[in-house]
């Protein structure tokens, strides 16, 4: 989520109204943009904690000076800071996998080299296991967010300030159908994202107790909005069912060039463009509205794969992005694992992602899930033949082998090591 900057509060005042086809069209054209897969990113969230007592709340006026030394270091990614502080780093869109990791890994150790200068560290936890909410960006987008997802309950408070992931970004796909296709791709980022939620689900506690679910973090999002973090329903082509489901989620917030923004209540996109809101919505509402919509797979011209959580390590990041464009970009491995996933349709059923049987189980559970974790086993065998096609580097590759011996092949998931917060007096067994 980026911060607010100057522009971003209002539209522009000579901005034409927005009619309703007009939106069905630019939704439908500007969230598949398809060719042949060449490029990968990733988005790295991370909390961050004080060195020798990482239970302890940093104090604000130290985040703060950390956070300016770290905007003051030569990085290839994009930095930003989310509301509770933690850490994000955005790649640029890189033309393989090891561009994108042997970048991602200098920009970390320039961070975490910046971080150390101050007793700070990167802790990659789905949710801080010790420390309730406590949001430090106060700004319009932000305030209108709290109040939005208050309406739920706790669970959007919770997101904002106390989670953290690893969103790997990959190309929508080819336009013709095949393993490459954007639309088996789609149907793939639904099936194939409970096995990852379930393989790196790594955040079982919360302020300082055991939540029940091995990816609380998880469980967080599917509790957030009634419509805001839902797969688009239905088995419509992807670029109908994305545009029928942006126009009928709840705008979460109108943009005011002064004062608080407005935050209206059951007002979706569709009906505010038909009169409902307090002014004609235009293009850049559009565009702003689908930053506030968080399913577990966003079409943004590529897939944002949204549903893992941050790992724990110095290159525990790079499992997860490994594996996962292996998944998707290597053809052989695409048409293996969708043959592998597709079964996993009959237990999700009809209710879209993540509030189905399948997404649930994979959050409760892990790898615990006998029909998770056979999935999760044939996945990971997959990708590891894969990555050598891919070019991966032997380091990259037994990183994932490791991880895939410690964990996937023993049916567990990186929650299953992390110790009780009330057995760790410091914290340290905690962030590794």
């Amino acid at each position: 989520m980026p911060p607010d900057t100057l522009g971003q509060h209002g539209p522009p005042v000579d901005a034409a109204p927005l009619g309703e086809e007009e939106a069905e069209d630019l939704l439908r054209g500007i969230c598949f943009k398809t060719g042949p897969p060449r490029t990968v990113g990733v988005e790295l969230e991370w909390l961050v904690h004080d060195r020798e007592h990482p239970e302890a709340l940093v104090p604000e006026d130290r985040l703060r000076a950390a956070a300016d030394a770290v905007r003051a270091t030569p990085l290839d990614a994009a930095l930003t800071f989310e509301p509770g502080g933690q850490l994000e780093l955005s790649s640029q869109p890189k033309g393989s996998l090891m561009e994108c990791v042997d970048a991602t890994a200098a920009d970390l150790a320039a961070v975490r080299d910046t971080l150390g200068r101050s007793g700070l560290t990167l802790a990659g936890i789905g949710v801080d296991p010790w420390n309730p909410p406590r949001r430090l960006l106060r700004e319009p987008r932000y305030d209108a967010m709290e109040a939005a997802l208050d309406r739920s309950g706790s669970a959007g408070r919770a997101m904002m300030c106390t989670s953290a992931s690893v969103q790997v970004c990959l190309d929508a796909g080819e336009e013709e159908p095949g393993p490459l296709g954007y639309g088996r791709r789609w149907q793939l980022g639904h099936l194939l994202g409970a096995v990852l939620v379930a393989a790196f689900a790594n955040s079982p506690f919360r302020q300082g107790r055991r939540t029940g679910w091995r990816s609380t973090r998880q469980a967080l999002w599917a509790d957030l909005d009634p419509a805001r973090t839902l797969a688009p329903q239905g088995r419509l082509d992807p670029r109908d069912a994305w545009a029928a489901h942006v126009l009928a989620t709840p705008v979460m917030c109108v943009r005011n060039a002064e004062g608080p923004w407005d935050v209206p209540e059951a007002l979706t996109f569709r009906d505010w463009i038909r009169g409902g809101g307090p002014r004609p919505p235009v293009r850049a509402d559009l565009d702003y509205h689908l930053t506030t919509l968080f399913p577990p797979v966003r079409p943004r011209g590529h897939l944002e794969l949204r549903m893992i959580d941050a790992q724990s390590g110095t290159d525990g990041w790079l499992v997860p992005l490994a594996v996962t464009t292996a998944l998707f970009d290597d053809p052989e491995a695409a048409e293996t694992v969708y043959r592998t996933v597709k079964p996993l349709a009959e237990t999700a059923g009809l209710p879209p992602a993540p509030r189905n049987p399948l997404w649930t189980a994979a959050a409760r559970d892990g790898l615990r899930d006998p029909e998770l974790a056979a999935a999760a086993a044939a996945c990971f065998t997959t990708a590891l033949e894969a990555l050598p096609r891919m070019g991966a580097s032997g380091h990259v590759l037994g990183t994932v082998a490791a991880f895939h011996e410690r964990y996937v092949a023993r049916g567990r998931c990186p929650a299953d090591d992390l110790p009780d917060p009330a057995q760790e007096p410091h914290g340290k067994g905690l962030v590794r």
